[in-house]
């Protein structure tokens, strides 16, 4: 068994004609604003990323990585490639594993809209949680690599790197409740009952616990660069939808891996998974880890969090239709996106169910 994420969305593949731009114009930036360049420079698309296009920059001497916002109608406060500039940047200075960045662009006559520039860090990328690539032995230590990662972000002073302005403190699920709850109904191809409970039933029943740390908002095994042939994280990408909120919710929206439904699509799911025979933790286990990484004793309120961020990524997801409705999508699988908004929806309101929802 193979990890057919890896040939489905990994490596490069010509400029798509709606993301090209003139790359005369790159280079002679680069050379202005990139410390070391030297060209010639070839420009590659890498065929993984749905939100922003990503681009590998290819020189004689190394290889670098642009992430610009797609050209076209976007939907507000999305594609916020200066936040990710903004917080990479900062996270870089502590020694968090994230790629060394170079330059912001806000000057949209250089590619058509603005971007920025990073080194490109080698290594793995992983799609398939179950690693049918890997020896069971060498498994466990990969999602202990994962999971030290993710609190290794959340126990990091935000304030001391910079980051105190990078979100509001406070009130993070009804923010984001309120946020995804707008960009699901501007994107909606198609009524979904158990999605409108989710949206009328979320915003009146958050737990209390109001931490706040640098969220990811997104992390996943396919949005990290693992070390070539060591159980290290060598750095995270993708932080579009990073922001200062709550740490429950960033980890339990990375724990959705092992409660996603299968019907969803997904070929990502670990739910109803061997896990001692596949020798990867269960969901108790890992929560158990990230508690012991994070000081705490225990997580509680569960089934809100899964109904919560079953809701998120349903709103994601229909954001990606939306975006294929409105030809500004920039993944050739993106359409196949809306099949799992309803199982997700579903799934959603059956632990909100369970969370006492009537």
């Amino acid at each position: 068994m193979k990890d057919e994420g890896v040939e489905k969305f990994g490596g490069t593949k010509d400029v798509a004609d709606t993301h090209k731009f003139e790359e005369a114009n790159l280079e002679a930036y680069m050379q202005a604003h990139v410390d070391g360049f030297e060209g010639p420079l070839e420009v590659r698309q890498f065929k993984g990323g749905q939100s922003n296009p990503t681009y590998q920059l290819v020189t004689p001497n190394k290889k670098y990585v642009m992430r610009r916002k797609p050209p076209g109608k976007l939907l507000p406060s999305a594609h916020a490639v200066d936040r990710e500039y903004k917080v990479i940047t900062a996270l870089g200075s502590t020694g968090f594993p994230v790629p060394r960045t170079y330059c912001l662009c806000e000057d949209e006559s250089v590619v058509g809209t603005i971007f920025y520039i990073m080194d490109m860090v080698e290594g793995r990328i992983l799609w398939d949680p179950l690693l049918p690539d890997f020896p069971k032995e060498g498994r466990r230590a990969i999602f202990d690599a994962k999971i030290k990662t993710l609190a290794d972000l959340h126990n990091t002073d935000y304030e001391a790197i910079g980051l105190a302005d990078f979100g509001k403190p406070g009130n993070y699920f009804a923010r984001q409740i309120s946020r995804w709850t707008k960009q699901y109904q501007l994107s909606e191809t198609t009524e979904i009952s158990s999605m409108n409970k989710l949206i009328d039933w979320l915003p009146g029943n958050i737990p209390e616990d109001d931490a706040v740390s640098i969220v990811h908002g997104d992390y996943r095994l396919d949005n990290m660069v693992l070390h070539a042939d060591k159980p290290q994280v060598a750095a995270v990408l993708d932080w579009e939808l990073s922001t200062l909120g709550h740490p429950l919710g960033d980890f339990t929206y990375h724990l959705m891996q092992w409660y996603m439904p299968s019907d969803a699509g997904s070929t990502n799911t670990l739910k109803d998974c061997d896990f001692n025979a596949l020798n990867i933790p269960d969901a108790v286990e890992y929560t158990r880890a990230y508690c012991e990484h994070t000081g705490r004793d225990s997580i509680e309120n569960m089934d809100f969090y899964i109904a919560y961020n079953m809701f998120r990524l349903a709103g994601i997801l229909q954001g990606i239709v939306g975006r294929v409705r409105d030809g500004t999508a920039s993944n050739a699988h993106a359409a196949a996106m809306e099949d799992r908004v309803k199982p997700l929806s579903d799934m959603g309101w059956e632990y909100a169910l369970r969370a006492g929802a009537v």
